[in-house]
């Protein structure tokens, strides 16, 4: 038994822009708890080595790397070697790089411990691909969200013009659908719901419409340590 074990875990797993990542923000505010950005630290990664010159192939560079990648999390902000790294992980590029550097065995060993301490009271909500399967196999509650590609990429190219960025709606679905292809068929910690994962498919919901639901599946599975999970 590790520490994470004794800490109330949820983790909200599946593909790129399904809303995961919103969702684990809400509900760790709501909640109190800890929130762990899993994807965030790939991409990093994966923004480290562009700029110190480490191809994205090269797997015992990135291991090293990622054995000691200054990263951090500060109210909000994600810094690395202390810098904030404002926007730049989350372009397309970023996510990109971070669904290369992920099919890295070595890289994922070097991040997993990284991860898994950050289960600590009163409680932790991650969000990624493999929290449920890998990182947290033990969490109280486990969520798999999903999402037509066709829905992810015409969300993702709104995102992208409300920040005034140019975005083309075909690539976008096929960069999604590239990715999806590369993260479910990776040997290690393929992108999978766990076989005891709650399934919420987004595609005609809106963040409110799963965070109720989530909500409730909270106040199921952890009913001694949330109690008014839903007041506002």
């Amino acid at each position: 038994m590790t520490a994470a074990d004794l800490v109330p875990v949820v983790t909200i797993d599946g593909p790129s822009g399904t809303g995961k990542g919103t969702l684990a923000v809400l509900l760790a505010a709501r909640l109190g708890w800890q929130c762990l950005d899993s994807g965030a630290l790939y991409r990093v990664l994966g923004l480290a080595a562009a700029r110190r010159g480490i191809d994205l192939d090269d797997a015992p560079a990135l291991a090293a790397l990622a054995g000691n990648l200054g990263v951090s999390f500060v109210g909000g902000r994600v810094l690395l070697d202390g810098a904030d790294l404002g926007d730049a992980i989350r372009t397309e590029t970023a996510g990109m790089a971070a669904s290369r550097v992920a099919v890295h065995p070595g890289v994922r060993a070097a991040l997993l411990e990284w991860q898994r301490r950050q289960a600590c009271p009163p409680g932790l909500v991650a969000d990624g691909r493999d929290m449920g399967t890998v990182v947290f196999p033990r969490a109280g509650l486990k969520v798999f969200l999903d999402a037509s590609a066709q829905v992810r990429a015409e969300r993702r190219y709104k995102q992208l013009r409300e920040k005034g960025l140019d975005a083309n709606l075909p690539a976008l679905v096929e960069e999604i659908a590239e990715r999806d292809a590369r993260d479910r068929n990776r040997a290690v910690a393929p992108l999978r719901a766990a076989a005891d994962a709650v399934m919420v498919d987004s595609t005609a919901l809106s963040i409110n419409d799963v965070f109720d639901l989530v909500v409730e599946e909270v106040r199921r599975v952890f009913p001694d340590q949330v109690h008014e999970v839903a007041a506002e």
